[in-house]
């Protein structure tokens, strides 16, 4: 969660952490839209029935298109057979990572919030039972734009602080940028947090946490 995607790759063993190992892979291509061929590799190692080969493939399509890097032609159907596969897992977190993402899908990709609303409750449900404040931090940054200002701004500042909590380091800079672009222009707080976010942003390398800032 530090950021240091380079380093925790150089020393995992691929044979023996086959799933982390990808995961981390896909985190970096998703921050950096850089590494994508190792992250494909990565995730083609393991098995393809697996929820998190599943839930990482679409992932990563979703990724190409929300970027517009080298999407392909059945990028769409990909990410979303792969949430709607790793949605049935029998591990209700994974579960409900699978419903966020496809909710983000919906939301980004096919501008359905109504779809993507339902997607992001059923997530938020599963988030809070587990109290899992790491994944509640990604569900609420999305659902954020979907509610009326003030609970959105809410939303974004609880995002914020529960990623800091934790030391998620580069989500935590995405989460000072989200609360930034919806605060006013002559915010204080909105000139501030610019002002932190944008180091991070640019020592990570987070290409598009700078463009339109």
């Amino acid at each position: 969660m530090l950021g240091e995607w380079d380093a925790a790759l150089a020393v995992l063993d691929p044979d023996s952490e086959p799933e982390l190992r990808a995961e981390i892979a896909v985190d970096r291509w998703f921050f950096q839209t850089d590494g994508h061929e190792e992250a494909e590799k990565s995730v083609a190692a393991l098995d393809p029935a697996s929820p998190t080969a599943q839930l990482l493939t679409a992932r990563m399509a979703y990724s190409r298109l929300l970027f517009q890097r080298d999407a392909r032609a059945d990028d769409r159907a990909v990410a979303e057979a792969g949430y709607r596969a790793a949605a049935q897992s029998g591990d209700e977190l994974q579960r409900g990572w699978a419903e966020y993402h496809w909710g983000v899908l919906l939301d980004n990709i096919d501008e359905d919030p109504a779809g993507a609303l339902a997607r992001y409750e059923t997530a938020l449900e599963i988030a809070k039972k587990y109290g899992d404040g790491y994944f509640e931090s990604y569900i609420i940054r999305h659902l954020a734009h979907l509610k009326e200002p003030t609970e959105g701004i809410a939303m974004l500042r609880r995002s914020l602080h529960l990623r800091a909590a934790l030391g998620a380091r580069p989500q935590t800079i995405a989460a000072q940028a989200a609360l930034a672009e919806d605060l006013p222009e002559d915010d204080p707080e909105r000139a501030e947090l610019i002002r932190t976010f944008r180091p991070g942003a640019e020592e990570l390398r987070i290409g598009w946490l700078l463009s339109d800032n």
